[in-house]
């Protein structure tokens, strides 16, 4: 069971999602354990007020670590409620 759960962890640091922001303006691509591996920027949207870039930075980091977040509470869920035993509700 442990061995399996931390499979699951090794799994996730490693996989990435991209999550984009402003129109695409703004990419993030992120681990499903919340490290940040890259933040990428279209050089057209670098010429806006520094507030739109600001906000659209901090939009498509929050999107990102929530996305990461549900997916990887989804993938620990999956493994867990396969361990449950009968009789033993409510054990992970």
């Amino acid at each position: 069971m442990q061995k399996k759960l931390e499979a699951v962890q090794a799994e996730l640091a490693e996989k990435t999602i991209d999550v984009s922001s402003g129109g695409g303006a703004v990419t993030v691509t992120i681990t499903l354990q919340q490290e940040v591996r890259a933040v990428r920027f279209d050089p057209e949207f670098l010429k806006e007020d520094a507030e739109v870039v600001e906000e659209a930075v901090t939009e498509a980091m929050r999107e990102a670590v929530t996305k990461s977040k549900q997916l990887n509470e989804e993938a620990v869920a999956e493994v867990t409620q396969s361990m449950q035993m009968p009789g033993l509700p409510g054990l992970f």
